[in-house]
């Protein structure tokens, strides 16, 4: 559905995004992650044909978006960074506008603009011009323009910017509602994003791809993968529990955290901890508030990667 090949921009000196190649099929929510000027956006831009790559090629369900630009933005829903739009339009003047750059009409087209006005609570405001509205209601406008025509493929450049935890969820909701009928690329620089509604991530540092995998093949290159932590409730039994987790040949480490009474054993090579730790709070009679295993940590292998 989305296709891009050796994919490039350059400025002057600068390489934006240097070589670029994947591909995103139906069904896949893909996690385009980096750090703030890893070329995210340079290359969302490319793909919606925004802005035309120095080398290689993008395109969308079968049509490259240089060669066949309209019928490759047909198939295309694109929320660009910072959701640009008409300030002085109305909400519902502005749908109205997209559905007639978008060819909607008769049935459809008041169909399409109801579902995407309720879905995204723009009923209130609907009225109001969009200078007006908050960043939230403005990144919500952005969003129901991308789905109006209902397209196959949408590319959403940071559609949680901005949003209050509410309305995050909602976003979050919708996105996911909507992947079983199509392809879906999320640009962000968040992690909780990738954890709450991708199914693959790629991470790009400096304009180039560094991984491409599940959030949980991501999150188990972490060295707390497979880690196991512990809260206790007497502070007495720290230096004890310290002592029976270290002993374990499985854990490599101990981190304690003597204000909240927390210890996490870090295991070796990823070895399981959680069947012999438990043994050890039973044995040693210890006092828990908490037993958790942790899957891993992308914060940690996000940094690893980028930096």
């Amino acid at each position: 559905m989305i296709k891009t090949e050796r994919l490039t921009k350059r400025y002057d000196t600068l390489t934006a995004v240097d070589g670029v190649s994947f591909e995103a099929r139906p069904g896949e929510v893909l996690g385009f992650l980096g750090p703030n000027g890893a070329g995210k956006t340079t290359t969302m831009r490319m793909i919606a044909g925004f802005i035309a790559p120095t080398e290689g090629r993008a395109s969308i369900c079968g049509h490259d978006v240089e060669r066949e630009p309209l019928a490759a933005r047909a198939q295309l829903g694109y929320l660009p960074e910072g959701a640009p739009s008409y300030g002085e339009m109305s909400v519902r003047g502005f749908l109205d506008f997209i559905a007639d750059l978008r060819g909607l009409a008769g049935a459809t087209r008041r169909n399409r603009l109801d579902q995407v006005t309720e879905r995204l609570a723009l009923g209130g405001v609907a009225a109001q011009t969009i200078d007006t509205l908050s960043k939230g209601f403005r990144r919500r406008v952005g969003i129901a323009q991308a789905i109006l025509h209902d397209p196959p493929v949408l590319v959403l450049d940071e559609p949680t910017d901005g949003l209050d935890p509410n309305q995050k969820h909602e976003v979050r909701t919708l996105i996911n509602e909507m992947a079983a009928q199509k392809t879906i690329v999320v640009s962000t620089h968040i992690l909780e994003e990738v954890e709450a509604v991708c199914t693959r991530a790629i991470i790009i540092a400096h304009g180039r791809i560094v991984a491409d995998d599940t959030p949980q093949g991501l999150a188990a290159r972490s060295r707390y993968h497979n880690a196991v932590s512990l809260r206790l409730e007497r502070p007495a039994q720290l230096a004890a529990a310290r002592t029976a987790l270290s002993a374990l040949p499985q854990v490599a480490s101990i981190e304690v955290d003597e204000p909240t009474l927390r210890l996490t054993a870090l295991p070796r090579d990823g070895a399981p901890l959680l069947a012999e730790v438990n043994a050890i709070a039973a044995r040693e009679s210890l006092a828990l508030r908490t037993l958790e295993l942790e899957p891993g940590r992308l914060d940690e292998v996000f940094r690893g990667i980028t930096t």
